[in-house]
């Protein structure tokens, strides 16, 4: 507990020790045999209700002359101001008692709810090594120019965006993916803000200042997440705004209208009147609704996923379309070669073939150049190179050993009047021939992220009943991407503003109360991102586009924890109206009890109090992620 909270269940403890001792003196007889007259057991009772109702009285006399009147104080004042006059001192002590009991459950539930929030707030570092003419100067991060060279040493947080210069380490990314293996950098390699070094010291370039490096973002995205309020909790807001005035008003005509029409006595429709203003409060609501998504969030933080908004952890919830962009969020966005095909009667074997082509791609820039130089990883021996050219949209012809050689597509060997037979697999294939004959072909193409199949077969079990794949890729690539990850439908082919139009139209086509997500890379989906009910950025830590354009960030490349987030979402939205049902039912019969003078004092202390610490509890449920097999 931290200090307020502290002190204010120091006063409960002494509050109820004084209204325990008060009420044996006066049930043990010895206030009769004392002789003690009422308005003396009134004044004892009143210095407990003082003690532990001071902030209560002061609060609502503040917002009295700041023209709030109507809130839980002013009704917690009233009623037991009102319960004072008409002799029943104990029960307005008792309701001051509990109700602060409620608080501070409140203030424990929220604590525990910000405590996920605050451990990723802790990654903000406090300060940077720089080096400066040779020596080390310990300064502010957001002093640091770009492109300044720091020292993190072992232990020490990552304060700036930047690239390794010197030092092989590992990083500890828990704090913001959620995992708990650490990542391996080494020279040339980017580095994070908010991560924390391991074991060797880094020379590292910054790249970004401060203020716009990952660590700020995240944390002002986390910080304005509770500004963004969800259907429910704008409901909440408008339905207290109109509530409390009503229910006053109501209490007040409960309390004279009976003794001034019927000529009743006046004190027992007084008492109903507490009764009525005690157990209308909407504390319940007003609490747990919001508590119950603030919990959401830091469950999706403790897996690693930053959400922007509870207002999106609603939209989650109701997600039934799922869209994935190909290239970087469905596979790993790398080339990779997949296959090496000596033709039959070249006499050349797999290495020979992949050597080959190496030497001649190793003039290119291109990615797939590349892609084949890495499968080869051997020396290239420039003396067997002639001049070699690269032909756009066709590929690269030279010489190696003194022969023609030629690496391309089929155009060029066409061109060249060179058989080849057709090759029908899904990927880029590079034909290859030597001396003008075709000596083989070898595929290259994107790989599938280890457990795609598993996390979208997940996301069926969890209720997305649509998963459709976008890409550019030339329809053969793309059928097959799509037949081995397991989605419903494929559109290929697209541009940018063809992906747009095809989310555009699965939008028009959602039923009431469903919901379309798009999960893309977060650089060059940021339009389709955007236009989306939720957009969900992967594997993008550190990447600004995604950040910005996205509604949820997966702070990984963990395409599991899709799945993840609408578990955690679902559960936060079955909590939250499992409460605004409950509080409203309990508040509803004891009203109405309240009314006939079937319900006393400790029964509205309940129905305020008792529902509003319950409420509470069970939104502090959705501080924990749900398993997987729920």
């Amino acid at each position: 507990m931290n200090r307020k909270q502290q002190t204010l269940f120091r006063r409960i403890l002494l509050a109820v020790a004084g209204y325990a001792a008060i009420l044996v003196f006066q049930k043990s007889g010895a206030a009769e045999a004392l002789r003690t007259p009422a308005w003396l057991i009134g004044v004892l009772f009143l210095l407990p209700y003082l003690l532990v109702g001071r902030e209560v009285i002061l609060k609502a006399l503040k917002n009295i002359r700041n023209g709030q009147v109507f809130d839980e104080n002013f009704l917690m004042l009233i009623a037991t101001v009102a319960a004072f006059c008409i002799g029943e001192y104990s029960e307005a002590c008792a309701v001051m008692i509990f109700y602060q009991v409620g608080e501070l459950f409140e203030s424990l539930a929220v604590g525990k709810s910000r405590a996920s929030i605050t451990a990723m707030m802790s990654i903000a570092p406090e300060y940077a090594n720089v080096e400066r003419e040779g020596e080390i100067e310990q300064t502010d991060p957001d002093e640091v120019e770009v492109g300044s060279v720091i020292l993190i040493r072992p232990g020490e947080k990552v304060p700036l965006d930047g690239i390794v210069l010197e030092g092989s380490s590992f990083l500890d990314t828990a704090a913001l993916t959620g995992e708990p293996v650490p990542r391996e950098v080494r020279p040339g390699d980017t580095v994070i803000s908010g991560c924390v070094n391991g074991e060797t010291a880094l020379r590292v370039k910054t790249t970004k200042a401060y203020e716009d490096s990952t660590v700020a973002r995240i944390l002002q995205l986390v910080e304005s997440a509770s500004e963004k309020k969800t259907r429910m909790e704008n409901f909440i807001t408008r339905f207290a705004r109109w509530y409390t005035p009503v229910v006053t008003v109501t209490a007040f005509l409960l309390a004279i209208v009976p003794s001034l029409m019927l000529g009743v006595p006046a004190a027992p429709w007084i008492k109903r009147a507490c009764i009525f203003l005690i157990v209308s409060c909407p504390c319940a609501l007003v609490i747990s609704v919001p508590l119950g998504f603030f919990g959401g969030i830091g469950a999706a933080s403790k897996r690693g996923i930053l959400v922007k908004g509870s207002n999106f952890l609603e939209s989650a919830a109701e997600l039934k379309t799922l869209v994935f962009d190909k290239t970087g969020t469905l596979t790993r966005g790398e080339f990779r070669v997949v296959g090496i095909h000596p033709a039959e009667g070249s006499g050349l074997s797999e290495a020979e073939l992949l050597a080959l082509a190496a030497h001649g791609e190793s003039v290119s820039a291109h990615p797939i150049a590349q892609s084949v130089l890495q499968a080869y990883g051997g020396n290239i021996e420039r003396a067997r190179l002639g001049e070699m050219h690269e032909i756009a949209g066709h590929g690269l012809t030279g010489s190696l050993d003194g022969r023609e050689l030629l690496l391309g597509n089929e155009k060029l060997l066409q061109s060249r009047q060179i058989d080849f037979p057709a090759v029908k697999e899904h990927g880029t294939v590079v034909y290859a021939a030597h001396g003008g004959c075709y000596v083989g072909h070898i595929v290259i193409a994107d790989v599938l992220k280890p457990g795609a199949f598993e996390a979208l077969k997940a996301l069926r079990a969890v209720g997305v009943e649509k998963l459709v794949m976008l890409t550019g890729d030339r329809k053969e690539a793309a059928e097959a991407i799509a037949a081995e990850v397991g989605v419903d439908t494929v559109y290929h082919d697209l541009l940018p503003a063809d992906k747009v139009e095809q989310v555009e139209r699965l939008l028009k086509e959602a039923k009431p109360g469903e919901r379309v997500g798009f999960v893309g890379d977060g650089i060059n989906d940021a339009p389709v991102l955007m236009r989306a009910d939720v957009g969900i950025a992967m594997g993008s830590l550190g990447s600004d586009a995604a950040i910005e354009a996205a509604d949820l960030v997966i702070m990984d490349d963990e395409l599991s924890k899709l799945a993840d987030i609408i578990r955690i979402s679902r559960k936060t939205v079955r909590i939250v109206r499992q409460n605004v049902a409950f509080a409203l039912a309990v508040k509803a019969a004891v009203l109405v009890l309240g009314i006939f003078g079937l319900a006393n004092m400790w029964e509205a202390v309940f129905g305020d109090v008792g529902v509003t610490v319950l409420a509470v509890l069970n939104a502090m449920r959705a501080l924990t992620p749900p398993s997987a097999r729920r």
